[in-house]
């Protein structure tokens, strides 16, 4: 019920510690964001984070089988934007 605030609150994470300060704890606030904006039925925000959170190869805070299988993830399923992110780490 407090959409406004968790949007906040996920957005300040992030720039309170960017990726350029810290890769690894930064990709996982990016992740923290997307999954916030998810819940709060903000899909294209959702599909915009992930793939930021998704193109650092050497700081991956997420998975195929973690965005494939985790409900957390649920709100996004069927979503061509979601879809395309999760196909993109499906195993070669």
């Amino acid at each position: 019920g407090r959409k406004e605030e968790a949007l906040h609150e996920g957005r300040r994470a992030v720039e309170l510690i960017p990726m350029e300060k810290d890769a690894l704890a930064g990709s996982e606030m990016i992740k923290f964001l997307a999954m916030i904006a998810a819940w709060v039925g903000e899909k294209n925000l959702a599909c915009e984070q992930l793939a930021i959170a998704i193109r650092y190869p050497d700081f991956p805070p997420l998975s195929y089988g973690q965005l494939k299988l985790l409900p957390w993830w649920d709100p996004l399923r069927g979503e061509p934007c979601f879809e395309k992110i999760v196909a993109s780490l499906a195993p070669k």
